[in-house]
């Protein structure tokens, strides 16, 4: 099957993309650039062995989407590309409503136009809010705290009722909880541009000598040690994820799952496994809570495993090893030249 992966080039859609290669997809991938490097690209070429194909191009221009459809006889469509930042959407919501709903939907528009209708969704555990209890099943009533949460929320229920119209879509919603990790090969990991928004790139940047130390935001969290509790799941693990709903999509129009772990693990947790995997103190202080924070977070994720045959298996030990292997060999992301990144 060929498939467009809008944001194939970022994080996520990077290793989603070596997984669907390996599963002898062809993949082309869209992408703007804008969080990510071209670099990546080669990268995954030397651990595929197999070039992906490349547009560059922003998911708000339908006319480029529709043509590149055509153009390459995509047959479905995994859907990354957006703003991901729950605090820069605090304040600047209407860039997020720009991005991630109009570009959403500028995205089913072309794929309507040329008759491609399998979409896999890239949504977030943020749509859940703040929970009434735990795990967070997919049932869980929704309130997102923060602009980003919304735009995922919107998206859904744009895409739900798109998929009970007449149009005859078959669409996967994946909502998956705190992507961290790299692939083992060391090549490609996550390179955010500028100061990192999520907490494991900012560790292994911190391991690495880049920043002086972890900023912990709440340590007055009703949790075991006073941190906020999350569920960290490996990125390959996700990108597997990726595929099995692919595949399920032959089989069922409609779904939403959970992409977790089952299990939550406190900033501390992370820092102090962290710490273990690169054999080095992580200095951290303290910080005020940011807005849109909550507590703890952790995923049910039965439904992914009765519906996809899913589970996650990689520990947070497994996370962070990844994680170091990629940032100490990539001390400057890709900025370093790829024939000094050994695999």
């Amino acid at each position: 099957m060929k498939i467009m992966v809008t944001g194939g080039a970022g994080y996520i859609g990077s290793h989603t993309c070596i997984e669907l290669i390996d599963a002898g997809h062809q993949v082309v991938i869209f992408d703007n650039f804008s969080n990510s490097n071209v670099e990546v690209v080669r990268r995954i070429e030397r651990i595929t062995g197999t070039a992906p194909l490349v547009v560059r191009g922003d998911v708000r221009d339908r006319d480029l989407l529709t043509t590149v459809l055509a153009t390459h006889h995509c047959e479905a469509v995994i859907h990354f590309a957006g703003l991901k930042s729950v605090a820069e959407s605090v304040s600047h919501p209407l860039l997020y409503y720009e991005n991630n709903v109009l570009g959403s939907m500028r995205l089913v528009q072309a794929m309507k136009d040329v008759g491609v209708n399998k979409l896999v969704f890239s949504s977030s555990a943020t749509v859940y809010g703040d929970p009434i209890f735990l795990p967070l099943t997919e049932d869980h009533p929704k309130s997102p705290y923060s602009p980003y949460g919304r735009t995922k929320l919107v998206v859904e229920d744009m895409l739900t009722e798109v998929a009970q119209s007449t149009e005859d879509f078959r669409i996967a919603i994946l909502r998956y909880f705190n992507p961290v990790g790299c692939h083992a090969s060391g090549l490609i990991g996550e390179d955010p541009l500028g100061v990192p928004s999520n907490l494991m790139p900012f560790i292994a940047q911190v391991a690495v000598g880049r920043r002086p130390h972890v900023n912990i935001f709440g340590n007055d969290y009703s949790t075991p040690d006073g941190t906020g509790i999350r569920d960290y799941v490996h990125v390959t693990d996700l990108a597997t994820g990726h595929l099995r709903a692919l595949e399920h999509l032959g089989r069922q129009d409609f779904l939403q799952v959970n992409l977790g772990t089952g299990r939550g693990s406190s900033v501390l947790d992370l820092v102090r496994a962290f710490s273990k995997a690169c054999g080095k103190d992580i200095p951290f202080v303290f910080s005020a809570r940011r807005e849109g924070d909550v507590a703890s977070y952790y995923a049910c994720t039965d439904l992914a495993h009765q519906l996809l045959g899913w589970r996650a298996t990689r520990k947070l030990h497994d996370m962070c090893v990844d994680t170091w292997r990629w940032q100490s060999r990539n001390p400057n992301g890709y900025d370093i030249a790829p024939s000094q990144a050994s695999a």
